[in-house]
């Protein structure tokens, strides 16, 4: 028995509109696989925490995070800007000061 060795296998990353990366076609972003990783994360136990990941897909896109290391971080910094980006805009439109005393007002 010969073990047939497919050369280009596609890692399960897909790009969405809004440009953020999810992995194996769930609602589960590269951001929170890598995280996991980083933070000293099994494949086993992401899996475990995000239910709708493969196991294999979980590996195959911790190979991707160790061989693109550079772009992976790159695209990581970029959606830490958008975060807080969006937090502070959200923080400018909806003040949070006061947000109890008002709730209050409201029900009163």
């Amino acid at each position: 028995m010969s073990l047939t060795l497919e050369q280009a296998e596609r890692v399960p990353l897909s790009v969405e509109s809004d440009g953020v990366i999810r992995v194996g076609g769930t609602r589960v972003t590269l951001d929170t696989v890598a995280e996991a990783f980083r933070e000293g994360a099994t494949a086993e136990e992401i899996v475990q925490q995000y239910p709708s990941l493969v196991l294999a897909d979980v590996y195959s896109v911790i190979g991707y995070l160790l061989h693109h290391q550079v772009e992976v971080t790159a695209y990581l910094n970029q959606r830490a800007e958008q975060r807080k980006a969006t937090a502070a805009e959200n923080e400018r439109r909806f003040d949070p000061d006061g947000v109890r005393s008002r709730l209050l007002a409201r029900r009163a």
